[in-house]
């Protein structure tokens, strides 16, 4: 008979393997000091391209104001229970109406976490007659939502809408057999990549299939669209989303998530969510917060404007300078570069300890071998100044690579020994 912690001492997983050597520097990092474009790593301050303040709202004094004040009147126990049993609230509601309204929909209902509200609208959405067809490159949270349906289930390849209308059609034929109906599932924006799902195209292809439509727009909600609405906005297709789903994480700053839609499937949710119904409601401070953060996100648009000069300038700089960003069109900024994760290791420390530049890296398994991803989040709390002093470090950074200088911890003694 095995013993389950032994077994999970000697198999840490793909990413715990390294947790001896990488925690602290490469995982579970400590960011300190106020939420701006430079914080202390290490007792240094860097220039820091990892944090998911899009729209800078994190440290505005209006934001804090609101913060404080409303922790100072509510304090964090407020409301006591979950929403269905004795957590509900005025705010709590009149967050889930402005939400409604702003993102173009009939309903909304508030979720304490984004991740584990995907999860959880996929489990209350589909039975085990009903199939899912999911995008290939799909976040975790729908992956994970995907393994607790049982029924049927086809991926897509990503982005690509033949692959998509072949597996609509397995679909259709396992529904005729059982009756059941289809949920397609993508993102507005993809994380890693930056790109925009094809929404309109899939809205499209409703013409010939009948299915429902869930879109995750974490990264695209207060980005994306004329007023900030999203990804199903700017590709003018948001009537055709059927269930839009966002997080508060990305562009204002906050914990919690929302999903909206036509009412009457709302109204299932908040009787059906078992992730809402079995938890404490959203504290009365961080709906309140909430209500600041999507006014501002309303009323000011000069911080989307500001978050895409950032972006317009970083994307411009760095094509021209030579790097290759994928395709883009959004504030997701891969730079994509080759080499081992060895490489990605020595030139990620080089980064840091000798250009003051703190942003995430991708390596194998979640990109192929051979190819080391750095993904910038750019803010509106930026500037321009840091946009040129990044480029001009990558571009150092990059020469070092194909010189062979991170080959090998023994050639680059620049870089602090860890």
């Amino acid at each position: 008979m095995a013993d389950i912690f032994k077994r999970l001492q000697e198999n840490m997983g793909p990413l715990g393997h390294y947790h001896k050597e990488a925690h602290g520097y490469f995982t579970f990092p400590k960011l300190e000091g106020e939420i701006s474009n430079r914080m202390v790593f290490r007792g240094k301050k860097l220039l820091i391209w990892s944090l998911n303040n899009y729209l800078g709202l994190a440290n505005l004094p209006e934001v804090r104001k609101a913060d404080a004040d409303s922790a100072k009147e509510y304090g964090l126990a407020l409301p006591m229970g979950a929403r269905m049993m004795s957590g509900n609230s005025d705010n709590h509601e009149l967050l889930e109406k402005n939400l409604a309204e702003f993102v173009h929909k009939e309903d909304c209902f508030l979720l304490n976490y984004g991740y584990q509200g995907v999860v959880s609208i996929i489990d209350a959405l589909v039975g085990r007659h009903d199939v899912i067809v999911y995008d290939a490159e799909a976040h975790a949270c729908i992956i994970d939502g995907v393994r607790l349906h049982a029924g049927k289930r086809f991926v897509y390849s990503h982005n690509d809408i033949e692959s998509l209308e072949k597996q609509l059609g397995h679909a259709q034929k396992v529904i005729e057999q059982t009756g059941g109906g289809i949920l397609v599932i993508t993102e507005g924006v993809f994380g890693m990549s930056g790109n925009q799902g094809k929404l309109k195209e899939i809205v499209d292809l409703k013409k010939k299939f009948e299915f429902r439509l869930l879109v995750d727009d974490a990264h695209g909600f207060g980005t994306m669209g004329k007023t900030g609405a999203g990804t199903g906005e700017q590709q003018g297709v948001q009537n055709g989303i059927d269930l839009y789903f966002s997080t508060f994480a990305k562009s204002i700053a906050l914990i919690g998530a929302f999903v909206a839609g036509e009412k009457p499937v709302i109204d299932y949710l908040r009787y059906n969510m078992r992730s809402q119904i079995f938890a404490k409601s959203l504290p009365m401070p961080i709906v309140v917060s909430a209500l600041k953060r999507l006014e501002l996100l309303k009323n000011e648009p000069q911080h989307k404007e500001k978050l895409w000069t950032i972006v317009n300038a970083l994307q411009k700089g760095l094509v021209n300078a030579g790097f290759n960003i994928g395709t883009t069109t959004t504030p997701v900024t891969p730079v994509i570069l080759n080499g081992t994760v060895e490489e990605a290791t020595y030139l990620t420390l080089d980064l840091r300890e000798n250009f003051n530049i703190f942003c995430s890296i991708v390596v194998y398994p979640v990109v192929p071998k051979g190819v080391i991803l750095l993904r910038l989040i750019p803010t509106a709390a930026h500037t321009l100044e840091d946009v040129e002093e990044t480029i001009a470090a990558f571009t150092e950074v990059q020469k070092r690579l194909k010189a062979g200088k991170y080959a090998g911890k023994s050639q680059i003694a620049q870089v602090a020994d860890l």
